[in-house]
């Protein structure tokens, strides 16, 4: 199931600085009322700020018709970051009845304009048949848009349609390519799945210490343990310790957002 997507929210929440200044993320009751105040006048980015506000009940109480008020006023004006999140308050019935096909007619919109979060909820909804037939080509259609611009969770999904061959030929070194570019980004079942395929050679040479390394970051985070000490038996002492270097030495690298084509 998907959920609202808060670090969408936040991201809104933190441009209010470029709107307000560094001081707008305490949301006093000043840069609320100015907020407001902005959003009345149409200001687009205002209104999706402020129901953001809402939806959170940052210095307000929380509100979500009162967030899905002010996220419809941006939404009309083509701002997809409220699109988007209309479709997530649609497909868990937030603030509204649940309805999937109106979720999708809202994701559709900021899918459509290169918005990444939703071009991945679309896709999953066209690989659930969700408020859409199911149609596993058009869903491999939305990720893969979504991963092009560098959207883990939608990396980590098209790898999977090309491991299993929905809506996209099977290819097992294609799945290794987009579980890898999820996993660099700090993704942990992207590790643990990327971890799994070097392990059985599977996209890629076998490699048990790499294949470690991914299993024991995934293992950090409470994910794959069993399958990274059943890995351990196989190994001798100096490529565990070599794996656990290249684990301890891993930084997530974020993907910079790629704009897509016109």
């Amino acid at each position: 199931m998907r959920v609202i997507n808060y670090f969408l929210i936040a991201v809104l929440l933190t441009g209010c600085t470029s709107l307000f200044g560094q001081d707008s993320l305490n949301y006093t009751p000043e840069v609320i009322r100015e907020t407001a105040r902005r959003a009345e006048l149409g200001d687009a980015e205002a209104q999706a700020v402020l129901g953001s506000i809402y939806h959170l009940g940052l210095g307000v109480p929380q509100d979500y018709q009162e967030a899905m008020k002010w996220w419809r006023r941006a939404a009309v004006q083509g701002n997809p970051s409220a699109q988007a999140l209309i479709g997530g308050m649609y497909n868990e019935g937030k603030g509204v009845p649940k309805d999937y096909q109106k979720a999708v007619k809202w994701f559709k919109l900021a899918a459509e304009q290169s918005f990444a979060d939703a071009q991945f909820n679309l896709g999953v909804m066209y690989n659930k048949g969700e408020g859409v037939p199911q149609d596993y080509q058009k869903s491999a259609k939305w990720l893969r848009r979504a991963a092009e611009q560098g959207y883990a969770k939608a990396q980590i999904n098209l790898g999977y349609m090309y491991k299993i061959g929905h809506g996209v030929p099977q290819d097992d070194q294609l799945a290794t390519y987009w579980a890898r570019r999820a996993a660099e980004q700090g993704h942990t079942k992207a590790q643990a799945v990327l971890g799994g395929m070097y392990a059985l050679g599977q996209g890629a040479p076998k490699d048990y210490v790499l294949a470690y390394k991914w299993l024991n970051l995934a293992a950090a985070q409470g994910v794959a343990r069993k399958n990274r000490d059943d890995l351990a038996e196989k190994m001798n002492t100096s490529q565990i310790q070599e794996a656990e270097k290249l684990a301890r030495e891993f930084k997530p690298k974020k993907e910079n957002p790629k704009k897509e084509n016109p």
